[in-house]
């Protein structure tokens, strides 16, 4: 499994429910990473999205506490053992966690690969991800080149777990 996400220097990711920075540039790399693919996430991060439905051409898979929430064509787990037993996706490269913050906490022992966009601002912030710089557990195995829209740089960056390290 592998976590997707955008931080800003502090690894700040969301403030108020939305994104940090919207980056036309990340939501395609985001696209093309995800496309066919499944997603996870919670169910306030569904939320968020365009007119509150999962993205296309992705297979949405909700794991939330509200044990009413229903959305016609999305698989929809109440705790993350049930999800991971029900949909087998905790030993396979083929799923994206896509947050909130809870979600990436409760997946990241699970996620083998972590795909961060690292924008290289800093912005008020009410969720975070964890810091992988300064956890001995995670490498840094690929960078992008630095990127720039409207001012902003930033650069895509895949971190992996260290063997014999989490799951």
């Amino acid at each position: 499994m592998k976590a997707i996400v955008a931080v800003d220097k502090n690894w700040g990711i969301g403030k108020d429910g939305q994104l940090l920075k919207r980056l036309p540039g990340d939501m395609k790399y985001f696209k093309e990473k995800t496309l066919g693919q499944t997603v996870i996430m919670g169910r306030k991060t569904l939320e968020s999205l365009p007119g509150g439905k999962p993205l296309p051409d992705r297979e949405t898979v909700i794991l939330t506490n509200d044990r009413s929430y229903r959305i016609p064509g999305v698989a929809t787990f109440n705790c993350l053992s049930d999800l991971c037993v029900g949909m087998q996706f905790c030993e396979t490269d083929e799923a994206y966690v896509c947050g909130g913050a809870s979600i990436y906490e409760q997946f990241m022992p699970y996620c083998s690969s972590f795909l961060v966009t690292k924008i290289f601002d800093e912005y008020p912030a009410d969720r975070y991800f964890h810091n992988l710089d300064e956890d001995e557990n995670y490498e840094l195995v690929w960078e992008s080149p630095v990127y720039e829209e409207d001012g902003t740089k930033y650069q895509f960056t895949e971190y992996r777990r260290k063997r014999g390290v989490g799951r």
